[in-house]
């Protein structure tokens, strides 16, 4: 087990470094990183997925390149106009709604991305459930205007309920992602009819065969996102992707870039708006470059106990 820390580019869910574990199994290494205010039951499903991946457990593939968007903070607008122009994609997924921002600030930034992106780029939007129902009706109708056209808007509402409701009364497309991954039903969304497509995460939710089997009963189209990991963590994701039957979206993998260093030789960086499938060669160097300070490793085995524990009073309840 190998703790690192790695610091971001830009500020992101107002954290300046991302943290987390690398698992080493038969078939190479797996990353466990949920985010750190995550507890035990939470994070539980996100060590499945590292120990899938360092086991090899992973189903056929039917593609070997994934296409991807670029990821834009909720940044200025020379900062995003920057990030979309060095991003190698054609797709652009921005954040918006930063608690402390207004919807100006959203539609300027929204505004440079189509600047950058020239106007046969496709732009998706994020306000990760913080609108109402009210607010996202309008926020979308002017984010729409500026961006010259929304591939879609990403959990507008924090609700399944609020999710269905809103897209009722806008012609934007509505992709699901906490809705899915942080619910006790994930199906609500496809028993509600409350989104057009499925933003799946693969370590959140347990796996590239969870993930597969999620999609399958949900019969959405998929857009595979990130967590902001390392490129072991993003090669899981993008097995998912070169998995599924179809993909008519790009995904949200491109986040290495997010990052200012990595853990392997080659990092995940997209060209032409693609992504290679496969396992990257993890490097000692890299590793011991990117090593966490002596408290985070005691923070992060703790956690480990921690989970590994839960685990076993489940086991208990449910033998």
């Amino acid at each position: 087990m190998r703790t690192w820390s790695i610091p971001l580019r830009t500020r992101f869910r107002g954290i300046t470094h991302r943290e987390g574990v690398l698992l080493r199994g038969d078939a190479g290494w797996g990353e466990w990183s949920p985010f750190l205010e995550y507890d035990a039951a939470v994070a539980e499903p996100w060590l499945r997925c590292a120990e899938e991946s360092a086991h090899g457990d992973l189903p056929a593939l039917v593609r070997d390149r994934v296409p991807v968007n670029v990821t834009v903070p909720a940044t200025d607008p020379a900062r995003a106009q920057a990030i979309v122009a060095g991003g190698g994609c054609r797709t652009a997924k921005v954040k918006v709604a930063e608690p402390g921002q207004a919807l100006a600030d959203d539609i300027a930034r929204v505004e440079a991305v189509r600047d950058a992106l020239g106007p046969d780029g496709l732009i998706r939007v994020d306000a990760n459930g913080a609108w109402s129902v009210d607010e996202a009706v309008a926020a979308i109708r002017e984010l729409d205007r500026a961006a010259g056209g929304l591939e879609y808007v990403e959990q507008p509402c924090a609700s399944v309920e609020d999710l269905a409701r809103v897209r009722r009364r806008v012609e934007v497309a509505i992709a699901a992602d906490e809705s899915i991954r942080r619910a006790a039903d994930p199906y609500r969304v496809r028993d509600l009819d409350a989104a057009d497509i499925a933003v799946l995460k693969v370590q959140p939710l347990g796996g590239v065969r969870a993930c597969l089997r999620i999609a399958e009963d949900i019969g959405l189209p998929v857009v595979v996102s990130s967590a902001i990991e390392t490129s072991v963590g993003i090669a899981t994701g993008l097995a998912l992707a070169a998995a599924l039957p179809e993909l008519p979206h790009a995904c949200g993998l491109a986040t290495v870039q997010m990052l200012r260093d990595d853990v392997v030789a080659e990092p995940l960086l997209p060209v032409d708006g693609m992504l290679p499938v496969g396992r990257p060669t993890v490097l000692d160097e890299a590793l011991d470059r990117v090593q966490a300070p002596p408290d985070r490793v005691a923070h992060w085995a703790a956690r480990r106990a921690e989970v590994e524990a839960w685990r076993a009073a489940r086991q208990d309840l449910h033998p």
